[in-house]
């Protein structure tokens, strides 16, 4: 079974300052931690809210670092930086806007000012890119109602099988006839 690389990119300006602890990235981690069963390896970057340096970062996860899945976490809001969405559709060949409609939903069960997230998805060659937003509460809600499509999403593009601990998270694949 070939180990599966999963990207985890943490975009914030207070990055660059130096005085930052990256608690969202973390809980990414955590988060698959629990999920996955199979190994997998994380290939994990803290970069500025910077639309060129993100469009690059997610080329090199999927082009270069051979990521079937990467995750995002910041600049999803309204903000005038704000701009993750933005790279992520510059460098996506198509778009997957269910699963920003999918997170939306279940956060709008939380706050209010759900509709203020501009999370969305794509496809890059063969990796599926997830933004997410960046507190880490919100990053667990959004993660239990988007994972259980995402390995059969990365089974349909040939990438690495993703076996997951049932007792956390139930992905959906599937019966074959």
């Amino acid at each position: 079974m070939t180990k599966a690389k999963i990207g985890i990119v943490t975009v914030s300006d207070r990055a660059s300052a130096g005085i930052y602890e990256d608690l969202s990235g973390k809980a990414i981690i955590d988060v698959l931690n629990e999920y996955l069963t199979s190994e997998w390896e994380p290939v994990y970057q803290v970069i500025p809210d910077e639309q060129d340096v993100i469009e690059a970062t997610l080329i090199d996860m999927a082009d270069n670092q051979g990521c079937c899945l990467i995750v995002t976490t910041g600049g999803t809001g309204p903000a005038k930086r704000d701009v993750t969405p933005e790279a992520t559709e510059a460098v996506c060949d198509r778009m997957m806007p269910g699963f920003g409609e999918l997170m939306r939903a279940e956060s709008l069960k939380f706050v209010p000012t759900a509709i203020l997230s501009r999370q969305t998805a794509g496809l890059r060659a063969d990796s599926l890119i997830v933004n997410l937003p960046g507190k880490p509460k919100s990053i667990r809600e959004c993660l239990d109602a988007v994972f259980p499509a995402i390995p059969y999403c990365i089974d349909l593009m040939d990438g690495p099988f993703l076996v997951c601990n049932e007792d956390v998270i139930k992905p959906f694949r599937p019966k074959a006839k």
